[in-house]
């Protein structure tokens, strides 16, 4: 299977948050991957439960959700340890893999306030739409969260602790991400 294989058909929701997601020790990285209830800015509303079937089914297999940088299969940052629903969303606990370079370039830019972004990677399984137009995602098959960019909740932020780049350091890995995200965005990414 290739990467084209694996990504066709995943659709992906960005989230950056207020609260509820912070990085400790450099490493650690605990939160809310997605919120219940919230209208993103694709109109798009996921309710409590839609993660249960996968998860139950991604368990039984003894397999996991994958920890990615800017969704991205070829680039696995870190680790998710937890990842549950509770009533308030998806929560996710885990630890980006330092000894990985994409693992400590991004535990670097959340340190510094460049990267604010968690997103999730998906397949619906099942939707409907409201008296608005929005599609209610009421089953969803998780794939992966991912550290990213552009967040689609615009009021939510990442939270992190840690030492900061030096601002040379910061300028060029910055530089590198919104020219990975800008040819991502021109192909339709």
């Amino acid at each position: 299977m290739n990467s084209t294989d694996y990504t066709a058909g995943l659709e992906q929701k960005f989230c950056r948050f207020d609260e509820g997601v912070s990085v400790t020790d450099g490493t650690q990285i605990e939160g809310y991957a997605s919120l219940f209830g919230a209208c993103d800015q694709g109109g798009d509303i996921v309710e409590a439960g839609a993660y249960a079937a996968s998860l139950a089914q991604l368990s039984a297999k003894k397999r996991s959700v994958k920890m990615l940088w800017q969704h991205d299969p070829a680039q696995p940052i870190g680790i998710w340890d937890e990842v549950r629903e509770d009533g308030k969303g998806l929560y996710v606990k885990g630890r980006l893999l330092t000894e990985v370079a994409k693992g400590r370039e991004a535990a670097e830019l959340i340190a510094a306030g460049a990267i604010d972004g968690l997103s999730i990677g998906y397949r619906t399984r099942k939707a409907t739409k409201n008296k608005k137009g929005q599609r209610l995602l009421t089953e969803l098959e998780l794939w992966e969260v991912s550290l990213v960019t552009f967040p689609m909740l615009p009021e939510a932020r990442v939270g992190a602790k840690g030492d900061s780049l030096a601002a040379d350091d910061l300028l060029r890995d910055l530089a590198g991400v919104l020219s990975d995200a800008r040819h991502k965005l021109a192909q339709g990414i």
